[in-house]
């Protein structure tokens, strides 16, 4: 065994799944856990049979659309559990029962109403029962965060000597430290007799924002296995987010550890469990957010453009995302001005940077982010008139839709001063309207990310909508506000193609 291997238990189907407003149906599942397969995720749990038909279910069709990872089902320590396990993992190439038991006191009295003595009896039992459907079991010490080390011990011997294979140690609440937990899994290295059977697997949560440490640490201790999410997702505040701990393991090559991930197919993933799941990624969310790569700082500004590195430990590509964004605020130093009036096509010899600079930063000041329109009109009137002739413009905008009625929508647009229109149904107001610009543009145009705001609150409020699109591998921003949800969509959506053109 490649002892600095560390391999990928991704969650996302069951822990992740558990969350309010985030279940999915076995379709949509089988759709994440194939992205997942194609990730290089090296053991998918996918569900927790026992707890409803559609999870029991899910774990079959999952066993059978996916056949590279380990297909892992959740029990509890008792044997209607695990039967319900075995059954619903019969069509997988390769299956894994997860069974477990809490291993803190304060779960053992009040939780179980038991004894320590009691506990560990029932988590050899219950190994010993899944060792008769297959070889491959994993025990969890719930609350091990919070567990007398002697005690999880004793638990993790006796559970290695029944039969399991991996053993996971929990920081089920997210309390501990990072060097509290990388000691816990180093004083189950140094005094567990029957260690070198299993591999010790690590599982926390981030409810005091500590859980990709407490990750690392535990890998660094001897853990050789990692419980994680897409985007951290899970019980409260969530667990440990797979894509952090993937890139801290590839970027510090010093740490001598590697996972099978293909950090280029990340972006796309979050992204699909960000729409599937109906979980927002906070716009500054390591790795994914839509921040992570953004610039708007003068000082970083400049750095990037000389030199990506001065700012940027990743490489935006690595996790599936084209470029970097350099942002244009009143923050923003010459260099990035300097470049997008380059992008835009003006001759930097023949202008004063130094006058529009001025000019820019008074702008700037009146505006939370500066346009490619306010730079044309910041370099003269006569620019200005020519991007307002040639840009695109919404002239009518005509949406019906309703219960049954199938959304349809009439959009005109001027183009270069000539107006086309057409019309277009979807599967909601939104979708139909962007469908019938697609008729009028007739162009390859991706929507990439869609967001809707409320200014302030209230069913009456202003609704800010962004949107990323991408063109010939290039993503373009699009901005649009009104009280209208599907007219400031449409707005959004022109400005990005005003960038594009």
């Amino acid at each position: 065994m490649d002892k600095n291997r560390v391999y990928v238990f991704d969650t996302t189907l069951r822990d992740g799944e558990q969350v309010p407003g985030c279940q999915l149906t076995t379709v949509e599942k089988i759709e994440v856990a194939k992205k997942l397969e194609a990730l290089g995720v090296d053991i998918i749990e996918a569900g927790f049979p026992i707890s409803s038909p559609g999870d029991f279910q899910s774990v079959v069709e999952i066993s059978k659309a996916v056949t590279e990872p380990v297909i892992c089902a959740l029990t509890r320590a008792n044997t209607k559990d695990i039967d319900a396990a075995a059954d619903a993992l019969r069509f997988a190439k390769r299956g894994r029962i997860h069974t477990g038991i809490g291993s803190s006191d304060m779960h053992i009295k009040y939780k179980f109403n038991s004894t320590r003595d009691e506990i560990l009896e029932r988590a050899v039992a219950a190994v010993k029962y899944a060792r008769k459907f297959t070889d491959d079991i994993e025990f969890y010490a719930e609350d091990a965060g919070r567990a007398d080390n002697e005690y999880l011990a004793r638990m993790i011997e006796a559970v290695i000597a029944a039969g399991a294979t991996t053993v996971n140690i929990p920081d089920t609440n997210g309390y501990c430290l990072p060097d509290q937990y990388g000691a816990k899994i180093k004083y189950l290295v140094d005094h567990v007799s029957n260690i070198d059977k299993a591999i010790i697997s690590v599982h926390c949560h981030n409810d005091l924002g500590l859980a990709t440490a407490n990750t690392i640490a535990g890998v660094i201790n001897g853990a050789r296995q990692v419980e994680c999410t897409i985007n951290g997702i899970g019980e409260r505040a969530g667990n440990t987010s797979l894509e952090e701990v993937a890139m801290i393991l590839k970027t510090h090559h010093a740490l001598g550890y590697h996972t099978q991930i293909n950090s280029k197919g990340i972006y796309e993933i979050s992204n699909l469990v960000e729409t599937m799941m109906h979980m927002p990624v906070q716009p500054n969310k390591a790795i994914v957010g839509r921040n992570a790569f953004a610039h708007s700082s003068g000082i970083h500004q400049d750095g990037v453009l000389k030199h990506r590195e001065n700012y940027e430990i990743l490489n935006p590509e690595d996790v599936g995302i084209n470029s970097n964004s350099i942002i244009l605020t009143a923050r923003s130093g010459r260099h990035a001005l300097k470049h997008h009036l380059s992008r835009l096509g003006y001759n930097l010899e023949r202008v004063n940077v130094d006058e529009v600079y001025e000019r820019f930063l008074l702008m700037a000041d009146t505006k939370k982010e500066i346009s490619d329109a306010d730079l044309l009109e910041l370099m003269g009137d006569g620019d200005a008139k020519t991007y307002e002739e040639n840009a695109i413009k919404v002239v009518l905008l005509q949406v019906v839709c309703g219960d049954p009625l199938r959304p349809m929508a009439t959009v005109k647009l001027r183009i270069n001063g000539e107006e086309r229109e057409a019309s277009a149904a979807g599967n909601g107001p939104v979708n139909a309207t962007i469908n019938a610009i697609h008729n009028i543009i007739k162009d390859d145009i991706e929507l990439d990310e869609f967001n809707i705001q409320s200014m302030r609150g209230g069913s009456d409020d202003v609704s800010k909508v962004n949107m990323r699109v991408k063109h010939n591998g290039q993503s373009y921003y699009g901005f649009g506000i009104s009280t209208d949800i599907v007219n400031a969509s449409v707005h959004a959506y022109v400005d990005a193609l005003n960038k594009i053109y």
